[in-house]
């Protein structure tokens, strides 16, 4: 239940942000969800989209420096107490928390909270024997939840 994400080197300047999204749209690339972790000199643009490879590929062939990174979609009841319950499951058992961050599903009673771990082959192990729903690359590509 790995997903794809892309993340994307940016100086932090005015424009750079637009480039990049006007790049994804041009390209019908649908950005599905994001987090900016910035200094004063740079940033680091986090997206999932639709269609990871392909938005890969683009942005490198467009001179940005850009990665990939395999991180955990998981599905949180949209209610208080929801976080806590998966925190404490990575918690008890080691698992290091390197970023998160999260968005709510059309449904609007989940959460989808997109976490980047230390282990991430033991974390799904993890969470899957505790009976949390993790969402496929596909469900989440596509936003179909």
């Amino acid at each position: 239940m790995k997903v794809k994400q892309i993340s994307i080197f940016l100086e932090n300047k005015s424009g750079r942000l637009a480039e990049v999204t006007k790049a994804l749209g041009e390209n019908d690339i649908n950005i599905r969800a994001l987090s900016i972790a910035d200094t004063n000199d740079f940033g680091i643009l986090r997206l999932i989209v639709n269609s990871p490879e392909k938005a890969w590929k683009l942005l490198k062939e467009q001179g940005f420096t850009v990665s990939e990174t395999e991180i955990i979609a998981v599905r949180i009841p949209d209610q208080p107490g929801g976080l806590a319950g998966i925190l404490t499951i990575l918690e008890n058992n080691r698992i290091n928390i390197e970023y998160m961050y999260a968005f709510v599903g059309k449904s609007g009673t989940d959460a989808v909270v997109v976490i980047r771990v230390e282990n991430i082959d033991r974390a799904i192990e993890l969470l899957q024997k505790e009976k949390v729903s993790l969402f496929s690359g596909k469900e989440v590509y596509e936003f179909s939840f």
